[in-house]
């Protein structure tokens, strides 16, 4: 597998956020979003295979572990990779971006689903259909740029009965849409939803090599 990155930090977002988690960044992205903040993993990385993985993620002693890219669905073998780790103990998040199938993946995975806003410019790549094997452990994820984007996202949300399905985060795009619009939006429409801030950003600003 072609792997940008493992490192360990603070988880910066989802229901996990706070907890320390180390990552797995797979290489390689099939979409192009407009806030993009890991370019770097279109093409960065190195082979490793599944052993040289396992060692790295041993070594930090950490059980909660995230699968992210980039996006990691475009490598078969990160499928058969979600499985070991469950198997030797570890709690598993996948994050992915809405536009690969979910279907094959363990089912005991915690799936962070993103669905692209039209602020992306990336919603038309969205493989909707993967809204039909979400659990209600998994998570679902909206980046929000502007308030058009929230109302679609208010949109998708009701239109696919989305709060009874899942847990649902809505997250400002970082240095674009200050937290307390949304905040605001939220409370006004009584969204049953999780204000979901990269909390990450705000320990380490533009220095990540602390965390790492």
């Amino acid at each position: 597998m072609k792997v940008c990155e493992i490192f360990t930090s603070i988880q910066g977002e989802s229901s996990y956020a706070g907890m320390p988690c180390t990552f797995i960044r797979m290489t390689g992205c099939n979409l192009r979003c407009s806030y993009c903040d890991t370019q770097y993993a279109y093409d960065e990385g190195r082979e490793l295979s599944e052993d040289q993985i396992m060692r790295e993620v041993k070594r930090s002693g950490i059980n909660l572990v995230e699968i992210t890219g980039g996006e990691p669905l475009l490598q078969s073998k990160v499928f058969l990779l979600i499985k070991r780790l469950f198997d030797e103990g570890y709690t598993v998040l996948v994050e992915t971006n809405g536009s690969v199938s979910i279907k094959e993946i363990d089912k005991r995975a915690i799936v962070i689903l993103d669905i692209k806003t039209p602020g992306s410019g990336m919603s038309n790549k969205m493989d909707l259909t993967n809204l039909d094997h979400i659990k209600h452990t998994d998570e679902i994820k909206f980046v929000i740029t502007d308030r058009m984007d929230y109302e679609w996202s208010r949109g998708i949300i009701h239109t696919y009965n989305l709060i009874k399905k899942c847990h649902l985060l809505l997250s400002p795009a970082h240095g674009i849409l200050p937290p307390e619009k949304i905040a605001q939006w939220m409370l006004e429409n009584k969204l049953e939803a999780r204000l979901n801030l990269q909390i990450h950003k705000y320990i380490q600003g533009s220095d990540t090599s602390f965390l790492k």
